[in-house]
């Protein structure tokens, strides 16, 4: 059976090309996130889902994951790391085709459901295996930069991908690309992939898998609905339930035998830190990454190629400076390094506010460029930290909280400085009559004329006062961050393979 290196020795050119086949899952479930937004319009015209079943279909894969990736992480830990990413693998790549012949609304938010099951096992079990194949911790730095550099290319590439591929095909083959690149991985992953699994003796927590599911699942569907609807009833009523299983659940874990989510990490200053990066770093960069896609295409009237073509140079920062974040941590340690990024990112977001109704597009690009190498670098070092804080037989687990909190993180943005911009938005109306967006409002007066003109300045404050907050919060968590791991040790034990 292959593995990883043996202590003390670098990686070979077998466990780097490992690492390239454990980027493929990686890519799909980061590009299926950004891939859907451009099917819809298509996918309703043939299905005509009902509003409240295209919400699902959107929705569905991203809850499913965000539930879920704790506890896959502890499965991958107690059954196979490798065998469990090859399994959700099949379930995601039998789902994709389930997805891309779908005949009706149902079937397909079925289909998506499957998917995010599949995805959930994904992203813990490439990046903890990582932890295995890569024991010096240099170079585990630099693979954990590629795997960011993978999911960040994922988001970003998704768009331009799924635009010309549905130029040319019917919606479905948003879904069917994901067929072939998962035949490369079960090609190739049983004889490049190691297999590694915890020495586990006590009962798996079951109670702790149903109480998370309880707690997370509610209160993510609370902050997205809170995102489109605002504190409706159903939000409040969701939000406090979830909150309620979630302290069930962290009390059941301080007694568990075996717990799901081991709470001493938690006093790793490293590891708490990196998770609070993880929370608002994706809270701010996926709020205004919404708001910037629709002042793109409904204030400057770019169409949607064109505005996925313009994230590409924020990609490619990201990817760079995620794959070369070791460099940096070995001129400046993690510490200043992690510091630095988020400050970065934090003033490049407040940077946006200089954007208006009529800014050349290169503004916006240089903008979001500079940001990206803040983001590139914080999200690699967080990983980093994670997976080193943890011990090697919970390297899954750990990943799953990781990934679980970059998921809360995007949901909170959306639904946080998302609502922040479109109740300045609204605030700005002035009698103008103004929809509950810029979009429904554009649709009701036209493209052109003084309402339509009053919307779009009107969306421009709401991103300013969007953008400051955003870039705000980061810093503000810069600071904390460089206080709580002032003289922490960040490394964690090194991983003792078995």
């Amino acid at each position: 059976m292959p593995g990883p290196s043996p202590p003390g020795q670098g990686a070979t050119r077998r466990t780097w090309l490992g690492l390239i086949v454990l980027q493929l899952p990686v890519f799909l479930v980061s590009m299926d996130f950004s891939v859907l937004y451009l099917a819809m319009p298509t996918i309703s015209d043939a299905l005509e889902p009902t509003a409240t079943q295209q919400l699902w279909i959107l929705d569905i894969y991203g809850f499913m994951i965000a539930g879920l990736l704790i506890t896959m992480g502890n499965i991958g830990d107690r059954i196979g790391r490798r065998r469990v990413l090859l399994t959700g693998a099949a379930v995601f790549g039998g789902a994709s085709v389930l997805a891309a012949f779908a005949t009706d609304p149902i079937l397909l938010i079925a289909a998506r459901a499957l998917m995010g099951l599949g995805g959930a096992t994904l992203m813990p079990a490439s990046l903890s295996l990582i932890a295995n194949m890569f024991p010096i911790a240099r170079e585990r730095a630099r693979a954990i930069g590629v795997w960011t550099a993978a999911f960040a290319g994922g988001a970003a590439i998704g768009p331009v991908i799924g635009g010309t591929l549905l130029h040319h095909f019917w919606w479905g083959v948003v879904f069917l690309i994901n067929v072939p690149v998962l035949a490369i991985l079960f090609l190739a992953g049983p004889s490049l992939l190691p297999e590694f699994r915890a020495r586990q003796t006590e009962r798996f927590d079951v109670l702790g898998v149903v109480l998370s599911l309880a707690g997370i699942l509610p209160a993510v569907y609370s902050v997205k609905t809170f995102a489109v609807h605002g504190p409706t009833p159903t939000a409040v009523a969701t939000g406090l339930f979830g909150i309620s299983m979630l302290a069930l659940f962290i009390r059941h874990e301080r007694r568990a035998a075996a717990p799901l989510l081991v709470l001493s990490l938690f006093a790793n200053a490293g590891f708490s830190a990196a998770l609070a990066v993880a929370l608002v770093g994706m809270m701010a960069q996926g709020g205004l990454a919404y708001l910037t896609n629709v002042y793109l295409q409904s204030v400057l009237g770019y169409d949607v190629l064109t505005a996925a073509l313009a994230g590409i140079p924020m990609a490619v920062t990201v990817a760079v400076f995620s794959i070369y974040a070791d460099r940096v941590t070995r001129l400046v340690g993690v510490r200043s390094a992690l510091v630095g990024a988020v400050m970065l990112a934090g003033f490049a977001a407040i940077a946006l506010a200089s954007l208006s109704t009529s800014s050349p597009l290169w503004v916006y690009m240089v903008i979001t460029a500079v940001a990206g190498i803040g983001f590139g670098v914080q999200f690699s070092l967080v990983s980093e930290v994670v997976v080193g804080s943890a011990p090697p037989e919970k390297s899954g687990a750990a990943s799953g909280v990781s990934e679980t909190s970059f998921e809360l993180g995007t949901a909170l943005g959306l639904a946080l400085i998302g609502s922040l911009a479109t109740a300045v938005f609204l605030s700005r109306d002035d009698g103008h009559g103004f929809a509950d967006s810029l979009g429904e409002t554009l649709k009701q007066s036209g493209d052109a004329g003084p309402v339509a003109d009053a919307a779009r300045a009107a969306f421009v404050d709401g991103l300013h006062v969007a953008a400051i907050a955003g870039g705000g919060l980061l810093l503000v968590v810069g600071a904390v961050v460089a206080v709580a791991m002032r003289g922490a040790s960040t490394s964690g034990p090194e991983p003792v393979l078995t």
